[in-house]
């Protein structure tokens, strides 16, 4: 038997901190006892928290992203309703795809890989054509390591007073980077409980705001498991319209306890820290990101392109059969071209310097010349200078203490 623990650094599923294990591991109860709300409904309210959703609403599916993906286009649009998306990487396309196939007239503008949401675009088309019913974009595209302004989006609608409803993917981005869904007039927000929620795959969340909730009184489209009015039903007494799945509540109450302690600023910069530590040891070995510039840097996840001579599923395979780590492969597009290190949910610096440590065997076993340790050496003295500045300022008097 191998020693030691395997190495996850896909971006998502993420690692589950012991304490949300072990909340998990419950015995059945009953999902309609009088109780039972003692434990849902403060969960909604803290979803609201992360989602900075102060005055919609916050649905929760068994199902993973994609389900929410699927509850807020049938709950909100019509068939044939002419809506604006754009397609970036593997998950944006898969989003046109669904679009697509549930009938929506899709204007899609495809932006180089390694680029996030064309928002200059996105003006002109709104400018262009004011019958697009929804503006659709990816916060976080997961398979090119690339995020998007979202809250540059929103001005671009609102430039052209356009009456759409914002639809977000954020997925790989919501609690690890800053969100905020009535700040940035998102109408409808996607996220799974996979990434920085910390949890098993199996539940999807949904924010909505009003807006979009008076649009569901008034769309045609068919649904049934994701209905809005069902949940709106139940919810308010803190019960579902189907079996939930208890343990997932269970282990999403410690992981928002874990978050709330932490503070979700302080999460953030966490987040931002440990993804600069790991783009400085992926240039410190000579290699480039799939984000195209720094104003696409994804602080969630790093697909890292591979020497022309080096094959991208090979650096996994290594990584995965000889380091016992879990990279994660490229995807439709630049598959076999990048691999990709994810870098949130429950970990730090060290964490992050043993994915470069395992990131530069594999790279190097799979005939990369790298120079072993480089990576792990930029990493080292960026995270030591980082720490030293928060712990300095953390030692600075407020301003209501130094008088």
């Amino acid at each position: 038997m191998p020693n030691g623990m395997s190495h996850l650094f896909i971006p998502g599923p993420t690692n589950v901190p012991d304490a949300v294990r072990r909340a998990m591991n419950t015995p059945m109860q009953d999902h309609r006892a009088p109780d039972f709300p003692e434990l849902t409904l403060p969960l909604f309210e803290d979803l609201k928290k992360i989602l900075a959703n102060e005055t919609g609403r916050v649905f929760l599916y068994p199902s993973s992203g994609t389900g929410a993906w699927e509850a807020a286009i049938t709950n909100t649009l019509d068939r044939g309703d002419r809506v604006l998306m754009s397609r970036f990487g593997q998950f944006s396309d898969l989003w046109v795809d669904m679009a697509t196939r549930l009938g929506l007239d899709v204007v899609c503008v495809d932006v180089e890989w390694g680029k996030g949401v064309p928002v200059a675009q996105y003006e002109q088309h709104l400018a262009d054509d004011p019958s697009i019913k929804a503006v659709f974009a990816t916060h976080n595209e997961t398979a090119t390591g690339v995020a998007s302004d979202i809250a540059a989006v929103r001005r671009a609608m609102d430039a052209q007073d356009s009456d759409a409803l914002l639809f977000v993917d954020g997925v790989s981005s919501i609690a690890s980077v800053d969100f905020r869904q009535e700040g940035w007039g998102v109408d409808l927000a996607v996220t799974g409980s996979q990434k920085g929620l910390m949890l098993p795959a199996g539940l999807s969340i949904l924010g909505v705001s009003e807006k979009a909730l008076e649009a569901s009184t008034r769309t045609g489209m068919e649904r049934c498991y994701f209905d809005f009015a069902d949940m709106l039903k139940t919810n308010d007494a803190g019960y579902f319209p189907y079996t939930p799945p208890v343990p997932l509540l269970h282990g999403l109450r410690v992981a928002l306890d874990l978050l709330f302690a932490e503070g979700l600023p302080e999460v953030f910069a966490r987040h931002h820290r440990l993804a600069e530590g790991v783009r400085r040891g992926i240039a410190a070995l000579g290699l480039e990101l799939c984000a195209a510039g720094p104003e696409w840097y994804s602080d969630t996840v790093s697909a890292v392109w591979v020497p022309e001579d080096v094959d991208g599923a090979e650096v996994c395979r290594i990584g995965f059969d000889r380091y016992r780590t879990s990279f994660g492969a490229g995807l439709s597009r630049v598959a076999g071209k990048v691999f990709r290190i994810g870098h949130l949910g429950d970990l730090n610096e060290v964490t992050c310097l043993a994915a470069l440590a395992s990131a530069e065997l594999s790279l190097a076993d799979a005939g990369a010349k790298v120079e072993l340790g480089a990576g792990v050496a930029a990493a080292q003295t960026y995270y030591r200078e980082a720490l030293a500045e928060r712990e300095s300022r953390s030692r600075l008097p407020r301003a209501d203490e130094s008088k």
